[in-house]
């Protein structure tokens, strides 16, 4: 599946920013500074979106499961 697949419902990454496929989410979390990529959250996220590129099928939704996971994950540290 290429990065542009689309989750089934997108990401709501703030108010203002949707993640609609792979590579939004995938682009997102190349944003964060190298440390936050690190943290486990992100790393399940890293993980499960190339799967979901390379398998397609359940792995988008996994994908899309691990970034609102990790999202909730930094929002409660803060």
């Amino acid at each position: 599946m290429p990065w542009s697949t689309a989750f089934d419902d997108p990401v709501r990454a703030s108010h203002k920013r949707k993640l609609l496929t792979l590579q939004d989410a995938a682009d997102y979390i190349m944003q964060l500074p190298e440390d936050a990529q690190h943290e486990a959250h992100w790393q399940t996220a890293i993980e499960t979106l190339i799967n979901a590129a390379e398998t397609g099928g359940g792995w988008v939704m996994f994908a899309r499961i691990a970034m609102l996971r990790a999202l909730n994950a930094d929002s409660r540290g803060r």
